[in-house]
């Protein structure tokens, strides 16, 4: 590894422009200090981002430590923040490795904004891009996750991804520069570990170049994904519309359940996930499906895509002194003289009813089977489930509905058909108008 070979590499992939200002992360270890040494050399503004997880008792703050004195000895602006991990990752119910990242990653990016920055750079070298590959191909991945670490992701790059851990190690030696080691590096602990310390070794029994041969597979798979991904955007344009899957035109491509894969892990849907939904292509519909941030549901002849709706509660009043309600649903609330010249807007978000004809507080909740209401215009009953029907719901638009009631009676579907029941008339004094500010 020379200084002038990781030049050309940031150059052919345009990681950085001459003279960039860079957010450095910097822990300490061999790769970060190599990466640091690299970039200052090279005559970018570099400010060192150091990250205490306060996972390694005092060696965490020994670390934190060796990178100020670093600093002081590159004379670069420093940059420390310390993380309680271990109860993120317990809030959030997630991983420790999960939880660093997500902290790290997340200030990296604060810095970027407040220094005004050009790119964060982390230390990611092959090596690193080898177990990547190997973590998701035992885990279950789709072509992507066999390519390997990116080069660039969003704001961040990768400078060192051409060079190897012992090439790293062989330029520290050379240029005389000290390092810490993490201690956990050499615990198999975590499944990232068990594959360096493990996995690895074992292949290179095998085939003492297993490595460069991944990294040249992952090369390969990566020039065959641009091509895939081409194929895969011109299917995705032409069946998913408006959060709709088409189903009968996703089974007349080929691989239909790839496709599915690929339109659904973005929505992280997990594979196992995904191959339940390709089997309920063959079932009635109804069945819905979760990942952590949306909801599908097979429903006639498409797969409906939604985002989860947070919303706990299941219904919450009005009292009749409010005038704007925050939460769930934002509207404003008023009280009309009704004069000669008053007249209705129509927009199905705002609701006019005679304010003598409903019983406060009111009522906001979601339907239940069996309710009914007298649709605006009409003199009979009718049952919501029928009004659903008529009007051509999806299970998630039944779901996400909420009925205005006053009493046992519902004066408004919201957003949609009000109730004969409590219409503005001649007799009217007094107007209640509710308006949805988001439907």
């Amino acid at each position: 590894m020379n200084i002038s070979d990781i030049q050309q590499y940031i150059s052919e992939r345009q990681l950085l422009g001459e003279g960039s200002k860079v957010i450095v992360g910097v822990s300490g270890g061999a790769d970060s200090v190599a990466l640091l040494d690299v970039l200052h050399s090279l005559k970018y503004e570099c400010i060192v981002a150091h990250c205490n997880f306060h996972l390694r008792g005092e060696e965490s703050n020994r670390d934190a430590f060796f990178v100020e004195e670093l600093c002081d000895r590159y004379k670069l602006k420093y940059e420390r923040v310390d993380f309680d991990t271990e109860a993120y990752a317990a809030i959030h119910s997630v991983s420790i490795e999960m939880a660093a990242r997500d902290l790290r990653y997340n200030w990296f990016e604060q810095l970027r904004v407040i220094h005004l920055a050009d790119r964060i750079a982390v230390a990611h070298h092959r090596d690193d891009s080898v177990e990547t590959i190997l973590l998701n191909l035992v885990r279950g991945t789709g072509i992507r996750g066999l390519t390997g670490i990116a080069p660039q992701n969003g704001y961040v790059v990768r400078p060192l991804l051409s060079v190897s851990r012992q090439e790293i190690l062989d330029y520290l030696k050379d240029r005389k520069l000290s390092y810490v080691d993490d201690s956990t590096n050499n615990e198999d602990l975590y499944t990232r570990n068990k594959i360096r310390l493990n996995i690895i070794p074992l292949l290179e029994t095998i085939n003492p170049s297993a490595k460069e041969s991944i990294i040249r597979t992952a090369e390969n798979l990566s020039q065959v994904e641009t091509v895939y991904r081409y194929y895969i955007q011109q299917v995705k344009a032409d069946i998913l519309k408006k959060n709709a899957i088409d189903i009968r035109k996703l089974i007349q491509y080929i691989e239909p359940e790839a496709v599915l894969y690929e339109i659904l892990s973005p929505y992280k849907f997990n594979p196992a996930t995904i191959r339940q939904i390709f089997e309920s292509l063959i079932s009635q519909p109804g069945k819905i499906f979760y990942s952590e941030t949306h909801k599908l549901v097979r429903d006639r002849g498409a797969f409906i895509l939604k985002k989860r709706n947070n919303i706990s509660v299941e219904s919450f009043t009005i009292h009749r002194e409010d005038s704007f309600i925050a939460y769930p649903l934002k509207m404003n609330v008023e009280v009309i003289k009704k004069e000669v010249s008053f007249e209705i807007e129509k927009n199905s978000n705002i609701l006019y009813v005679d304010k003598n004809k409903v019983q406060y507080p009111l009522t906001i909740r979601r339907w239940h089977r069996g309710d009914w209401f007298i649709p605006f215009g009409m003199k009979g009953k009718k049952k919501i489930s029928d009004y659903f029907s008529d009007q051509k719901y999806s299970l998630f638009d039944k779901e996400e509905a909420w009925l205005l009631c006053s009493g046992d009676d519902i004066v408004w579907i919201m957003g949609k058909r009000p109730d004969d029941r409590f219409k503005v008339d001649n007799s009217t004094t007094e107007v209640l108008k509710i308006q949805l500010v988001e439907n």
